[in-house]
């Protein structure tokens, strides 16, 4: 197990929407996004494009904290986030 165990993360659609979650492992929860296959429903009327932003966090109720500030930003602070990463 990583020190990083868990991130939150920013996908950008292919609508040029913005979902943000956590998970432990990126490449796979990109692949179920785009798949379809255990992805959020958010991408049923857009594809996932791809991972715009990623965070490491120690463990799963820092990334769920962090994730829920991140979901209560405006779209112009989320795009300030991702270009300052």
């Amino acid at each position: 197990m990583s020190l990083s165990a868990w991130f939150v993360y920013i996908v950008e659609a292919e609508n040029g929407h913005f979902y943000t979650g956590i998970t432990t492992d990126l490449a796979r929860r990109l692949t179920e996004h785009q798949t379809k296959q255990g992805g959020a429903r958010f991408f049923h009327t857009s594809a996932a494009k791809q991972i715009v932003y990623q965070e490491p966090h120690p463990d799963r109720s820092s990334a769920s904290k962090r994730e829920a500030a991140i979901k209560k930003l405006s779209r112009k602070a989320k795009i300030t986030l991702i270009d300052n990463q």
